[in-house]
């Protein structure tokens, strides 16, 4: 059964850095690769990094600032998140089987999502 659990999130000021976490659990990170989306409130859910066969594929604005990795011995995948700001508030899921398609982060009528883990960026 797949399972995604999520941490790392929490309050942090602007300029600040975070590092969150998806262990994994069910399947094999090689055969559905994780994505990353976030919800910033009043707003719906968006694509923030993917697969892609070139590499990992980030939206424009966190470009530099976000930096996706994986320990396959731990089965967890990490979202480095630097420079954060206020914009950057949002709760953000881990999700298997994403892809890029286009310019933007697709999910698949296979794909799991984690519980998701609050980011605030605030001073």
């Amino acid at each position: 059964q797949v399972h995604l659990v999520e941490s790392g999130g929490g309050l942090v000021q602007p300029g600040g850095s975070l590092r969150l976490a998806c262990v994994t659990s069910g399947f094999s990170l090689d055969y559905w690769p994780i994505g990353r989306f976030r919800q910033a409130p009043g707003k719906g859910r968006e694509g923030v990094s993917c697969f892609s066969h070139g590499g990992t594929f980030y939206i424009d604005s966190v470009k530099g600032r976000f930096t996706g990795s994986r320990d396959d011995a731990k089965k967890t995948v990490y979202l480095e998140m630097n420079n954060l700001i206020p914009e950057d508030t949002a709760v953000y899921y881990c999700v298997t089987d994403v892809h890029k398609v286009g310019e933007e982060c697709q999910v698949t009528s296979e794909s799991t999502w984690g519980q998701g883990t609050l980011v605030t960026v605030s001073s």
